[in-house]
């Protein structure tokens, strides 16, 4: 991700993006997803596959797992163990799960935008995409998930940061002060070496949080590319 040597020092804020990014989504996922009690730690006969948990709490994950692969047509029952998996990081489970939910009901918003994060989260950009696509076609004006798919081009094995920079616009002309959007747009004009551009934006970020922690860091790395005409 990271050819240009000048451009190197924002590698942690990427990274920082990513932290935000997974905030994000464990707040947008309580649409479908609600938060359960006692997913933690392995218990010592956890099945295969199936997450960890505290010992007085494995029967009931076990159960909800079971279920779900029982009753393939419950979609309660998916979202349920697509949850579960989700809570301890593994995507591949929470992928599993949402597309049989998604296949159960595949005009339900929540699930195909939860299949993006998913993938997301896996590192499966390209899969992600897809499915924030999927997601802007019903709702074009999403701006959460409209930068988010900005993301997928921006950490992909070979990022397209001009296509990035178009996606976090069009975000900002439905929320111009949507502050995860202008952060990222900082960073993907600086990453392209446009200094001028980045400055501008951060100028609009700072303006409306000016508490933001990656500030210092942006502004760091917009200082690395020179002052344009120097």
């Amino acid at each position: 991700m990271n050819k240009e040597n000048v451009l190197f020092g924002i590698i942690g804020l990427l990274a920082g993006l990513i932290i935000g990014f997974m905030f994000a989504n464990s707040i947008n996922q309580g649409a479908i997803l609600n938060s359960p009690a006692g997913v933690a730690t392995q218990g010592p006969n956890a099945p295969q596959g199936a997450p960890a948990a505290s010992g007085e709490n494995l029967p009931e994950v076990q159960a909800a797992i079971d279920t779900a692969r029982k009753e393939k047509d419950n979609f309660a029952a998916q979202i349920k163990a697509a949850e579960l998996y989700t809570q301890i990081q593994r995507y591949d489970g929470a992928i599993e799960f949402l597309t049989r939910a998604n296949q159960l009901q595949p005009d339900n918003y929540a699930v195909i935008v939860q299949l993006g994060n998913a993938n997301f989260d896996s590192n499966n950009y390209l899969e992600a995409d897809k499915w924030y696509s999927a997601a802007l076609e019903k709702k074009p004006d999403d701006v959460n998930v409209r930068t988010d798919l900005g993301l997928t081009f921006m950490f992909r094995q070979t990022p397209d940061f001009e296509r990035a920079i178009k996606e976090f616009t069009q975000s900002l002309s439905v929320n111009p002060k949507h502050t995860q959007t202008l952060q990222n747009l900082t960073v993907a004009y600086t990453k392209t070496g446009n200094a001028e551009k980045a400055k501008e934006t951060l100028a609009r970020l700072e303006a409306e949080d000016p508490t933001n922690a990656a500030l210092a860091q942006l502004k760091a790395d917009i200082q690395k590319l020179g002052t344009p005409g120097s």
